[in-house]
């Protein structure tokens, strides 16, 4: 009798979308086709006088504890990042690798759980392939989700995706983004549908998939822009309340902010009809939100149409109880897989 298949103790994938960080660039709006009109955005200091704005506890609710509070002003100094004031463009640009094997663990100590997986991928690739994915992470290059706060309000937002081979531009094509709803991923034309077949044939290792994409945002002359803002976990080592992510002194947006949106195609929870696309996370988690839309629940017997959600249930009962999840969830797991993380069941 054979021995039961448990899940590997150690068990980790790597991402197999490499996004680099995303530099920060200003210039004019009739200037695009020109490369030398762009010049960096520096990270700059400011300091202010903030008034009392917080919630008051109850025992601060005194009208003079506060006008003594008002008295004493709130001052800070904060990092902010802006447009010159003769430029009213921003010109944001990164590096997307794809990268081949999604779906193989980099590491896994059980010989025959490993072989199972592979399984289990090869039959979902031969059945599905990777164009739901990979249509999905090529419309949100194309609506130019990667730009966050930055997309809002913006008048015009171009963007543009070329692949590169020993330095030179093999393929390309340029996106209007505003035209592009954030929620309507599943919205596929022939450019994105494009896209998203380079970025498939990356994950198959039908072959090298580097993109280099190019927001061109028009904001307005001297317009605030906003790069990352650093996590400061030494609060005492700082003397800014707000400081901003640079690369060499230039504005920037971190790697893994660029990553996450890219990944913002999660459309198979319990309620996305009402929310939209979320990233795709273990347990559906939005920081933001402070909630998780895959949480892990307990078979309930008195609701035979219950369907398990997150990640783990579903790859537990997908290899060790032959419980084959519907396509949706299938697409789920393999977006979790190719977003990489560690997913063993050792201590």
């Amino acid at each position: 009798m054979s021995e039961e298949l448990t899940t590997a103790s150690v068990l980790a994938f790597e991402r197999k979308l490499d996004p680099s960080d995303a530099v920060l660039h200003a210039g004019r709006c009739q200037d695009i086709e020109k490369a030398s009109a762009w010049s960096p955005i520096a990270i700059r200091e400011k300091s202010v006088r903030g008034t009392i704005s917080n919630r008051l506890k109850a025992k601060e609710q005194d009208p003079a504890k506060l006008d003594a509070a008002v008295e004493n002003a709130n001052l800070q100094t904060v990092d902010f990042a802006a447009l010159p004031a003769d430029a009213d463009t921003l010109k944001v640009q990164f590096t997307l690798r794809v990268l081949a094997g999604a779906g193989m663990p980099s590491a896994c100590n059980s010989a025959r759980y490993r072989v199972k997986l592979q399984g289990v991928v090869d039959a979902y690739v031969a059945q599905h392939g990777f164009t739901e994915l990979a249509n999905r992470y090529a419309g949100n290059l194309a609506n130019g989700r990667f730009l966050w706060r930055n997309r809002l309000g913006a008048e015009t937002v171009r963007v543009d995706v070329s692949r590169q081979q020993d330095g030179k531009a093999t393929w390309g094509r340029s996106f209007d983004a505003l035209s592009r709803e954030l929620h309507a991923i599943d919205t596929v034309d022939s450019d994105v549908a494009e896209l998203g077949g380079l970025i498939a044939d990356g994950l198959t290792g039908r072959a090298h998939v580097l993109l280099h994409v190019t927001a061109y945002v028009r904001l307005g002359l001297g317009q605030e822009v906003f790069p990352s803002q650093e996590l400061i976990l030494d609060k005492g080592g700082s003397r800014k309340s707000k400081t901003l992510y640079h690369v060499e002194n230039v504005a920037a947006i971190h790697s893994q902010k660029i990553g996450n949106a890219v990944r913002t195609i999660d459309t198979w929870y319990e309620g996305a009809g009402e929310l939209g696309p979320i990233a795709v996370e273990p347990y559906g988690s939005v920081t933001t939100q402070g909630k998780a839309y895959r949480p892990p629940r307990k078979q309930d017997k008195a609701d035979p149409a219950f369907r398990p959600q997150d990640f783990y249930t579903l790859l537990d009962d997908w290899l060790l109880r032959d419980k084959t999840p519907t396509v949706e969830q299938q697409h789920f797991v393999m977006a979790v897989l190719i977003r990489g993380g560690v997913f063993g069941d050792g201590s």
